[in-house]
């Protein structure tokens, strides 16, 4: 049990009292009435709806609430998204998970097993087909994919948090939309390379082939003006 006091009487509670994930909390009328927390109900249901928000608890009609395992990626992506809104750039979070998977990318690869590789050739092949078959589909599942495969192993919240974050990032501000068929080659190509290295075990070969190919799109001609714009 944690001395660590959250600011929130309702969170304290949840970790006072030992609630692990797919535990069910007791109702609101039970957290009010039985004196668990000495707090109105509608003070319980402020509190209760920024654990949802954080992804802490799970609020289901049939199953009440219960507790879910900890991930970092809410508080994350809501905090980042409320930043965009607010005129920060995208930019700028990109280069905070460039320098996030760069720092664990040799640690992340000697984790990876057969199974893990094959699924990201799967992604290449599926991004390949994508892009040979009229008409084309920007393979953007693959490439959230392909990344996120490479840290799958790593016990770290807050790593993973920040790279799952920034794929949805990615995809609200919507970078995807704005790139052109060259462009997507060279993606692509540069991720067959680095599976190459990885399954060689050149991770660094492989790390140096990754941070060359985060700097395409600010280098790619065709995307200078909606650049400009977005700030990148």
């Amino acid at each position: 049990m944690s001395d660590i006091n959250l600011g929130s009487d309702f969170l304290n509670f949840i970790i006072r009292q030992g609630f692990q994930p797919g535990d069910r909390l007791p109702s609101i009328q039970e957290l009010t009435g039985d004196a668990h927390l000495d707090m109105s109900a509608n003070k319980v249901r402020e509190q209760l709806e920024v654990a949802r928000m954080m992804g802490w608890v799970e609020v289901r009609s049939k199953r009440g609430t219960r507790i879910k395992e900890y991930a970092f990626t809410p508080a994350v992506r809501l905090s980042a998204l409320y930043a965009l809104a607010c005129g920060e750039r995208f930019e700028s979070f990109a280069s905070l998970r460039n320098h996030v998977e760069a720092a664990y990318w040799n640690e992340a690869c000697a984790l990876l097993n057969g199974a893990d590789l094959d699924s990201m050739q799967d992604c290449i092949d599926s991004a390949n087909q994508k892009l040979d078959s009229p008409p084309i589909h920007i393979p953007n599942p693959e490439h959230r994919q392909f990344h996120l495969l490479v840290f799958r192993h790593l016990e770290n919240p807050f790593v993973l948090g920040i790279l799952e974050a920034y794929w949805d990032l990615y995809e609200e501000v919507g970078v995807n939309r704005y790139m052109d068929y060259s462009y997507l080659r060279q993606v692509w190509d540069y991720h067959s390379r680095i599976l190459q290295l990885i399954r060689s075990g050149d991770f660094e070969q492989a790390r140096g082939a990754f941070i060359e190919h985060t700097s395409l799109l600010r280098y790619e001609p065709n995307n200078a003006s909606w650049a400009m714009e977005r700030g990148i």
